[in-house]
């Protein structure tokens, strides 16, 4: 019976050894364009909240200061989802939105008035049709579900909130992106969704032509 006791010890011993092992084993991991996708849709809520925050403060017309708390809130809401999801994935986040992003922010600070309301929508314009093409390629060429999921969920609401843009620009005489519902921008592409860099997809192009979704050249954020 002695030896019985042993033996059992034994393989229990190893199975006790085996699990660590197996658990060891390190998780895939996402894809570039799903890690590109989580750091890039993350700095456009840290650009979107920051820029909603500055609207409630210092737009002149009511109606931006409507958006800009709405944009506070629906984006506060997304990057829950973003951070939580890459933690699971162990993507590393940035901790700041793009140079380009702040020099928008930046610019936006130095006005008031309705220069200020002008220069915000276009700004927005520019960046949600940029991170509207960032998201439907996420859609279309995402690997992992969590990672395409976000998109999906974020799509309608950047589309909600472009399609207020418009009627708000249309108010102020602001010129309007021509938008396309065909066609986005391949990952790696001149329109690429990584972080960071002057074309990506984080709102804040300022000038008074903004790109369309589907084209092929998109203009740096904070280009005029």
């Amino acid at each position: 019976m002695l030896g019985i006791k042993r033996l059992g010890l034994l393989a229990a011993l190893v199975l006790v050894g085996l699990a660590p092992a197996a658990a060891a084993q390190p998780a895939a991991q996402p894809s570039t364009q799903d890690t590109q996708y989580l750091q890039a849709v993350h700095q456009v809520n840290l650009f979107e909240i920051t820029a909603g925050n500055l609207a409630q403060q210092k737009g002149q017309n009511q109606q931006v200061k409507d958006l800009g708390k709405m944009f506070v809130t629906d984006h506060t809401q997304l990057d829950q989802t973003v951070q939580s999801t890459a933690q699971q994935l162990n993507v590393q986040l940035p901790s700041d939105p793009t140079a380009d992003q702040q020099k928008v922010l930046d610019r936006l600070n130095n006005l008031s008035g309705a220069e200020f309301d002008k220069a915000w929508v276009t700004a927005q314009l520019a960046g949600h049709v940029q991170a509207i093409q960032a998201t439907q390629t996420e859609i279309s060429q995402g690997s992992e579900q969590s990672v395409v999921q976000i998109a999906q969920d974020a799509l309608p609401v950047l589309q909600a909130h472009y399609d207020a843009l418009v009627a708000l620009a249309q108010t102020l005489g602001v010129p309007v992106p021509q938008t396309s519902a065909s066609g986005t921008p391949s990952p790696g592409g001149t329109t690429s969704p990584g972080p960071g860099g002057t074309e990506s997809p984080a709102p804040g192009g300022t000038g008074t032509e903004e790109p369309a979704p589907g084209t092929t050249e998109t203009p740096a954020p904070g280009q005029s």
